[in-house]
This record gives C-alpha cells, sequence and structure tokens, in this order.
C-alpha cells in the first residue's frame, strides 16, 4: 500500500508541475492563451438563456486553447517534456508530436475578428442591436481574452404568413405550411430560417420539382412594428427558374449494368436496350435477369418524380452487394419541357473471389490460440443478384498453464450461404418500398470441436430464413426453419469417470436435437462509432419442439421422453432483449448503459435449455470482475476441483452495466465501469442448491467495478480492463457485500479478487 501511496504522489506532482513547466519555452514577447471569457452585461436575460447563450459564443472564439484533461493541459505538458529540441527529426520532436500539443500563442488570438463573429452571431439570433467588445488579461504569462458583450433586446416572431400566389408551385409550399419550423412568439433565428428553406426544398421535391433548390425560397423580415416582434413572410423568389416551378414525371428508365468510370456517361447504347416491364436493361452479355431490378427500382415510367423514391433506388442497387460503384442522371426529355429520362450506370464487383481471415485470441482460463478462414464467393449466381458463399475455417487454442498442460482445443468446420436479394415465398410474392432489400437466407454448416484428452463433438446446422429493413434504424431477422444438432464423438475414459462423479459434466457432451423457430428485431439510433447520444434495442425470440412435442406428446416430467435420430429433441422458449443507452456529456465523453433480461421456459421434453441456448454471466464482456462464465447459477459456488469443468449456465439472465468513456489523449481512452448480474435456473437442481430463480433475486446478484484503457486506432479497439468485485453472490446473506475486505497492498487479495482482461472492440 505504501508502493500505491508513492506513486499516486508523484504522479500529482507530475501534474503539478505541467502546470508551470511549458511556460519557460514560450517566445519572450509572447503568453500562453489560456481562453476566452464571455461576460454579458444584460440583466433581463434569464440565467438559464445567458448561461447557455455564453457557452455558444465560447465555443465560436478562435483559436481554441489547449485541451485539458481533468483540469490539466496534460499533452501541453507532454509537449514540453523534451526541451527545445532543435533537429527536426530528433527523438524529442517524434515525442512532441505523437502525443503533445504545442502551446496556442496570446499571438494567435484576432480579437477583431472574434468581435465579428460573435456580434454576427448574436444578431442572426435577434439581438439586432448587440454591442461587443474585446480586451485580453495577462498575468503570469496566461493570458485570457475578455468579450464583453451587451445583447440588448431579442426580436421575436410575431406573425408568419406564406404567399397565396396562384402559381403551382406558390401552393404546394401553402399545402405544408402547417408544418412550418417558424412559430409565432419564438425568437428570431436566422438558422431556423435557413432549416425552414430545406424544410420546403425536401416537400416540393417531393412533389416534382425536381430544380428547385432552397435558394429560391425567401424569407422577408418585417422590424418596424416596435415592441421588438418582427413579422416573416415566406415565398419563392421572383428570379426563381421556370424549370424550377414545373413539376416532372418519370419518362423511361435506363440501366447500363457494365459501366465503366472512365468512359464518362453515355449513352450510345440505348439502340441495345431490352424493355422489361417499362425499364430499359443494357446488358449486352446477358449477365443480369431482368426480374433483379424490376424489384430494385422505386421510380415507375409515368410517376411524378420525388427525392424519396431518387434516393431509394439508389440505397437499393448499392445494397444488392453487387455493384461497387452506382451513378445516375436526370435528363429533361427534348420537346417535352416536364417529362425526365432516368440513367442507372452500374460498376459490377468480380464476380467471384476469395478472402482469408486470421484471428488470435487470449482466455482469461489460461487458453490461447488462433483460427484461420478461407472463404469464396460467388456473386451473381444465378443472374438473378444470389450470393453463394463458402467459408472453411480451422483453429486451435493452447492450454499454457503447466498444471493443465495438454488439454488443447482443435476446431475446424465448413459453411455455406446462399443469398437470394429478395423474399422467396411459396404462393407468394412480396417486396418492400424502402431503401433495403429484403433478402432470403440458407445456411448449411457442419463444425467439429475436439478438446483434446476428453472428448469430441460434431455439430450440424441449417438455417431457413428472411432478413430485411424498415430504415436504416430498424432491422428484422425471422427464421421460419432452425435446426441444430450435436454429437459427441470419441469421449476419453478420464471425461467419463469425471461425468461419472460430476453429472452436470455429462450436459456438455449430450446429444442435443433443436428443432424450432426464431425471431430478432433490432433498433439502432448510433449509426456511426462516433461519440454521441442514443438508443440500441435488440430482443430476440426463439422457440423449438413445438410440432414434434405436439405429435408425440412427450412430457419428461411424467416420463415421457421422446427422442429424433436417437437424441432427445428439445422443447423451450427462449426471450432475450437488450438495452443500451448512451449519454453524450461532452465531444469526447460518454456513458454507455446496458441491460440484458433473458428468460427461458423449458417445457414438455426439456427440463433446462439446451447447453448451447443458456445463458451465462462474468467475463470480458459481461461482469467483469469474475472469470468468463463463473456467476451462478443463483448462489451456487462451484468448489469442484476438476480442471475441465464446463461453463455455469442458466435458464434466466439479468444483467446491468454502466461505464463512463472518455479520450485521455492521441488514440488512448479510457474507463470507470461498474457491473451486476447472474444467472438462475428454471427449475431446481438437486446438484446445484442455490440455483433456482426465487423473488429474492434481487440478493443474489453479483456486483463487480473497474477501469479500464482503450486503444482506439479506428479499424479496431484494443481494450485493457482490470475489475474487482464488490458482492459475491456464493458467499451467506449479509455477508456478499465485500467493501470491507477491498486491500490493494495485500498480493493474497489481488490474486483472488483482481481480474484483468484483454479483448478487442468495446463490451458494449
Amino acid at each position: 500500500m505504501k508502493k500505491l501511496s508513492g506513486y499516486i504522489v508523484i504522479l500529482f506532482s507530475l501534474l503539478a508541475v505541467s502546470s508551470c513547466g511549458p511556460s519557460r519555452y514560450l517566445p519572450a514577447d509572447d503568453a500562453l492563451y489560456t481562453g476566452a471569457k464571455v461576460k454579458i452585461t444584460d440583466n433581463e436575460l434569464r440565467s438559464k438563456t445567458k448561461k447557455a447563450l455564453r457557452a455558444d459564443l465560447v465555443s465560436l472564439t478562435r483559436p481554441r486553447p489547449n485541451k485539458k484533461i481533468l483540469g490539466i493541459r496534460f499533452k501541453l505538458f507532454m509537449y514540453s517534456l523534451p526541451g527545445k529540441s532543435t533537429k527536426r527529426k530528433s527523438l524529442g520532436r517524434w515525442f512532441q508530436r505523437k502525443f503533445g500539443e504545442r502551446p496556442v500563442l496570446l499571438s494567435e488570438v484576432n480579437l477583431d475578428y472574434n468581435v465579428k463573429v460573435l456580434q454576427s452571431t448574436l444578431q442572426n439570433r435577434g439581438f439586432f442591436n448587440a454591442a461587443v467588445a474585446g480586451d485580453t488579461v495577462v498575468k503570469k504569462r496566461k493570458a485570457t481574452a475578455i468579450y464583453t458583450v451587451q445583447t440588448g433586446p431579442q426580436y421575436h416572431i410575431n406573425a408568419v404568413s406564406f404567399s397565396h400566389d396562384t402559381t403551382i408551385l406558390a401552393k404546394t409550399i401553402l399545402e405544408d405550411s402547417a408544418k412550418t419550423f417558424l412559430k409565432k412568439k419564438n425568437a428570431f433565428d436566422l438558422t431556423v430560417i435557413k432549416n425552414e428553406r430545406e424544410r420546403i426544398d425536401a416537400h416540393v421535391k417531393e412533389n416534382g420539382f425536381y430544380y428547385f433548390n432552397p435558394d429560391y425560397i425567401i424569407v422577408e423580415v418585417d422590424s418596424t412594428l416596435g415592441k421588438h416582434l418582427v413579422d416573416l413572410h415566406v415565398r419563392p423568389k421572383p428570379q426563381t427558374p421556370d424549370n424550377a416551378k414545373k413539376i416532372y414525371t418519370i419518362n423511361d428508365v435506363f440501366i447500363y449494368t457494365n459501366f465503366r468510370l472512365n468512359s464518362g456517361a453515355s449513352d450510345t447504347a440505348k439502340d441495345k436496350a431490352v424493355l422489361h416491364n417499362g425499364y430499359y436493361l443494357v446488358d449486352s452479355s446477358k449477365q443480369y435477369k431482368p426480374k433483379l431490378f424490376e424489384k430494385t427500382m422505386q421510380f415507375k415510367p409515368g410517376e411524378i418524380y420525388n427525392r424519396k423514391d431518387h434516393n431509394l433506388t439508389i440505397n437499393r442497387l448499392v445494397n444488392l452487394g453487387l455493384f461497387k460503384f452506382v451513378k445516375n442522371r436526370f435528363e429533361k426529355v427534348p420537346g417535352d419541357s416536364t417529362k425526365l429520362n432516368v440513367y442507372y450506370y452500374l460498376s459490377p464487383f468480380p464476380k467471384k473471389s476469395i478472402r482469408a481471415e486470421v484471428n488470435g485470441n487470449t482466455k482469461s482460463n489460461n487458453l490461447t490460440g488462433s483460427s484461420i478462414t478461407f472463404g469464396w464467393r460467388n456473386r451473381n449466381t444465378f443472374k438473378a443478384g444470389e450470393l453463394l458463399s463458402i467459408d472453411a475455417t480451422g483453429g486451435l487454442e493452447y492450454q499454457y498453464s503447466a498444471a493443465l498442460k495438454g488439454y488443447n482445443t482443435y476446431r475446424a468446420g465448413l459453411e455455406t450461404n446462399l443469398v437470394f436479394p429478395r423474399f422467396i415465398i411459396p404462393f407468394f410474392d412480396l417486396n418492400t418500398r424502402g431503401g433495403f432489400v429484403p433478402k432470403t437466407t440458407i445456411t448449411v454448416g457442419y463444425d467439429i470441436l475436439n478438446k483434446n484428452k476428453l472428448y469430441s463433438l460434431n455439430s450440424f446446422r441449417m438455417n431457413y430464413g428472411y432478413s430485411w429493413k424498415e430504415s436504416v434504424k430498424k432491422e428484422h431477422q425471422l427464421n421460419p426453419v432452425a435446426i441444430t444438432y450435436v454429437q459427441p464423438l470419441n469421449v476419453t475414459q478420464e471425461y467419463k469417470d469425471s461425468a461419472a462423479k460430476y453429472i452436470v459434466l455429462q450436459r456438455a457432451i449430450d446429444k442435443q436435437f433443436i428443432l424450432g423457430s426464431n425471431y430478432n428485431y433490432n433498433y439502432n439510433e448510433l449509426l456511426n462509432n462516433q461519440v454521441m447520444s442514443g438508443l440500441y434495442f435488440n430482443g430476440n425470440w426463439d422457440i423449438s419442439g413445438n410440432i414434434a412435442g405436439l405429435v408425440s406428446g412427450a412430457d419428461t416430467k411424467s416420463g415421457k421422453t421422446k427422442y429424433i435420430a436417437h437424441a432427445q429433441f428439445s422443447q423451450y422458449l427462449r426471450i432475450e432483449s437488450e438495452l443500451r443507452y448512451y449519454l453524450k456529456l461532452s465531444s469526447t465523453s460518454v456513458l454507455a448503459n446496458r441491460a440484458i433480461v433473458g428468460i427461458g421456459f423449458p417445457y414438455g421434453n426439456s427440463l433446462q435449455l439446451p447447453f448451447i441456448k443458456q445463458f451465462f454471466s462474468g467475463g470480458n464482456n459481461s461482469i467483469r470482475a469474475f472469470r468468463s462464465r463463473s456467476v451462478g447459477p443463483g448462489t451456487y459456488e462451484d468448489t469442484s476441483q476438476t480442471n475441465f469443468l464446463p461453463d455455469e449456465s442458466g435458464d434466466i439472465k439479468l444483467e446491468l452495466n454502466t461505464e463512463y468513456r472518455t479520450k485521455l489523449f492521441s488514440i488512448v481512452h479510457g474507463a470507470i465501469f461498474i457491473d451486476a448480474g447472474n444467472v438462475w435456473l428454471y427449475n431446481a437442481d438437486s446438484l446445484k442448491p442455490g440455483g433456482k430463480f426465487t423473488n429474492h433475486f434481487l440478493r443474489e446478484l453479483a456486483v463487480g467495478t473497474g477501469v479500464g484503457l482503450r486503444f482506439d486506432i479506428t479499424f479496431l479497439v484494443l481494450r485493457l480492463d482490470v475489475a474487482f468485485p464488490l458482492r459475491k453472490p456464493f458467499l451467506p446473506d449479509g455477508q456478499r457485500w465485500v467493501f470491507n475486505q477491498i486491500n490493494f497492498g495485500d498480493p493474497d487479495w489481488r490474486k483472488k479478487n483482481l481480474v484483468f482482461n484483454i479483448a478487442i472492440g468495446y463490451p458494449f
């Protein structure tokens, strides 16, 4: 503990030095710029409004001061560490560029420019009489820019009117005017006016005005009313071009399937086009069946142009996965001023391709290993956009612990997928109108798992299902047929002897036959990896064995266990939901939260969920203070000494996680987290006392906390976490909180409680 205290003292000493160290390397006649302050002198503004306005104005000033982490200019300190280095290629210069940030100087501040920016911003927000003055304060070679703002009264909207012109354009704008962003009594704001112009543009483009754009809208402002009020009048500009005032319809649609980017958008092959249900297909090599594009196009000849169908068609063509580039062009029909010809130029991917993928992994149970996958792809297999893929995988995990040496794991598998870019449903012809092409997928796979010295397992699986998107945020996946068959091979005598002593070991090598259906719904507001607020939800419904159970009359509890292909088929209903909420705290920090609830109901031919369908808890993506899949079920604790016990599992799961994430510097991010959860059994098991789910489940949650580092190099994130338990559910009730036992200075405590996790990607 004394060593830890010493390190903390050293750290804080370094941080204290960082506050003054960089000033030694500033130019003699300059100062370190520490940022801007805005003083608003008006007392009429509410304190909340004044605070928000002040923050907005400060953010507009330039330059930005050196960044702070926990109040310390850490990157500036790192820049000053090497001292004054004159050699451009020296180690010190490299260190400064990689980890530091050069000092921002007072001489870089242009007060007059910032004053103009702030005054213009205030006027755009309705403070028409605003006045701004700027000055600087220098103290101990640190400078602050002070901007004094007198806003004056803010003007508000008195009334909003739209043109009642008799033209088609004016009528179209007027019919949607109830949705205007310009509301009576709201403050005048130029940003809102710009948004209103964009809204009008989007509306008229949905109604055929192809050549319209937002610049053709004018919002006239009358500020002569008095009482700091303005009237707004919205209308098309008088100089709007004639073509922007007309509604256009789609004439002919041409699709070029083998377009080369360096050839230009030539239409010389029109005479070779084949007409199919209103679409002209130019495909001289006959590589595509016309029905592929019939189901992809959202435009139909004779329809009024609208931007939504324009964008959706592009999205669907890209979503097919057949084309590297998709371009399109609209052209007025010669001699007809209100019709458009549409041209799509498609540059295909190579029809066939191969790929190789190598992975490495390290686990907390002393297993380390790697795998390699070879894949073959055949695009447009049957000339209607089908994708055939075959993947072969092989890998091993090496047991490097001396006590367990030789218990290595070997895996191999072969998987074939055939994906059709449409729904394939007997006696029905369905399609979607969104920007995403629906898909039908047939999957057949085989895997073999060999645990050296223990057993081998054969696994066969087959799925037939559909996937489709309502929008970019909502996705559905339905598998009406999902079959899994697991069969043990070559079980060693050593494992048989252990299974006879510990009956739970037998479950890992039981035959498993799952014949059912599943459905998954995903909602995701986080469309990229940027720091942002948003919601993520994933729900899964899985049911198995109902038809077989109904036909056979299976009832294991009554001794009527039934088999298919000499394997007891599973009968259950399994529901799992995962909810995440991300709250953006700043441009570089976020509070990430997750809740997982899983419930499995075994019945009929099953007393428990099949092993591969059960829930697990603990590990680097779960409760990180406990070893992988070691928590539960319930208050049960495995105290056996067998080296190869299976993962502890359950039929019911509850897990809660909260993690604060922030960028530290460069590619390094930090995190503080707390996790809680457990798994339980649906039916009591005499071999696992305390494992059954009861109404006392909240008393049985495992809780852990810890800190971590994440190294984000764009295409992957390497994660290092260290965690320790706060609550151990297997201890007697009343003794499960272990705050009083925490002792970082005790090596025995650290050995038993500190858990290190190395992983790729964020835990959630």
